[in-house]
C-alpha cells in the first residue's frame, strides 16, 4: 500500500512531520512518502499552483500549514465538520477527484491539551494570534473548559472575524487592542501564543516575559525549536506547558488516521518518535 503525502507552506524545511508520517507508516505497513512542498511566497496563486502540482502528481493528500490554512478552505469539495467549525483546514484528502478535508490543528490541540492537563479547564484565555492556527485553538479551546477567550492580532480585521466567528457558535470572545494586552494577561487563567514570532524564522517573544505569572497554563503553537522563548517565560513563572510539539504531534497522528483510514496507537507513535529522532526538551517530559 503506496501513500503519497505532503506538505504545503512557508519556512518548513525543519518541519518533522516527513518522519512522523513515515514512522507511523513503518508501524502499520503503509508504503508512505512525504514530501516539503514552500512555494516561496505567500500568495494565493503560489498556494494554487502548488496544490494543483500536487493533484497532478497523484498525490493521496497534504497538510498545510503557515500561512494558507485559512485560505485553503476555498479549494475544498468536502469540509467536515471541524472545518466547518473553525473556517481553516490543516489536511487535505486528495485521493479520490474531489478534495475532503478536516482541521486537525483543532483536534490535535483538544487531544495535546488533555494529555497534558486532563480535566483541567482552561478558564479565561488571552490568545496571540487570529491566523489558521489561531482559529483552530480558539474553537478547541471551548472543548477544554474556556469560559472566554481575548484575542489580539496585529490586523484587528482579522482578530474580530474570529471574534465574530467563535460567537456565533455560541461560545464567549472578544477582541482586544494592544494597550489591552498587558491587563488581559494578568487577568487570564491560560496565556496562548498562535503567531509565528518564537519560530526558528521569526525569533523571539510575543508577549513581555513580565507578564507571565498569576496564571495557570500557557500553550505555544510553535514548535521549531521545542523549547521556545514563551515557554522558557511561562516556565519561569510556575505554569503548566502545552508545547507546540503536542499539537504537532495529535494533529499528525489525526491526520495519519484520515489519510491511511487506520487507527494508530498514540502512546507507541510517541515513545518511538521521542527516541528515534532524539527529540531533546529542558522543559518537557515527551514520553
Amino acid at each position: 500500500m503506496k501513500t503519497k503525502l505532503g506538505l504545503i507552506g512557508n519556512s518548513i524545511s525543519q518541519s518533522r512531520a516527513p518522519f512522523l508520517h513515515r514512522m507511523l507508516g513503518d508501524i502499520y505497513g503503509v508504503d508512505v512518502t512525504y514530501n516539503l512542498n514552500d512555494p516561496g511566497e505567500n500568495s494565493r496563486e503560489a498556494f494554487e499552483g502548488m496544490l494543483q502540482t500536487l493533484k497532478d502528481e497523484g498525490y493521496t493528500g497534504c497538510n498545510v500549514t503557515f500561512p494558507f490554512k485559512a485560505l485553503a478552505v476555498e479549494y475544498v469539495d468536502e469540509p467536515d465538520q471541524a472545518v466547518n467549525e473553525v473556517g481553516a483546514t490543516n489536511t487535505l484528502y486528495l485521493a479520490d477527484g474531489k478534495v475532503r478535508a478536516t482541521n486537525t490543528d483543532y483536534t490535535g490541540f483538544i487531544r495535546g491539551y488533555k494529555a497534558r492537563r486532563g480535566d483541567k479547564p482552561a478558564g479565561e484565555v488571552l490568545m496571540l494570534g487570529a491566523g489558521g492556527v489561531g482559529r483552530a485553538v480558539a474553537f478547541g479551546l471551548f472543548h477544554c473548559g474556556a469560559s472566554k477567550v481575548r484575542i489580539f492580532d496585529l490586523n484587528p480585521e482579522g482578530a474580530k472575524a474570529l471574534a465574530d466567528a467563535v460567537n456565533a457558535k455560541g461560545y464567549n470572545a472578544e477582541v482586544i487592542s494592544a494597550d489591552e494586552v498587558s491587563a488581559a494577561a494578568k487577568q487570564a487563567d491560560g496565556l496562548v501564543n498562535c503567531t509565528p514570532v518564537g519560530h526558528y524564522a521569526t525569533p523571539g517573544i510575543p508577549l513581555d516575559p513580565s507578564l507571565f505569572g498569576g496564571q495557570q497554563w500557557a500553550f505555544d503553537a510553535v514548535y521549531v525549536p521545542l523549547d521556545t522563548e514563551f515557554l522558557k517565560a511561562a516556565h519561569a513563572a510556575g505554569l503548566d506547558l502545552v508545547s507546540g510539539f503536542d499539537l504537532f504531534f495529535y494533529q499528525g497522528i489525526d491526520a495519519f488516521q484520515t489519510f491511511a483510514n487506520i487507527e494508530a496507537d498514540a502512546n507507541q507513535a510517541l515513545g518511538r518518535f521521542v527516541d528515534e529522532f532524539e527529540v531533546q526538551s529542558d522543559l518537557l517530559k515527551l514520553n
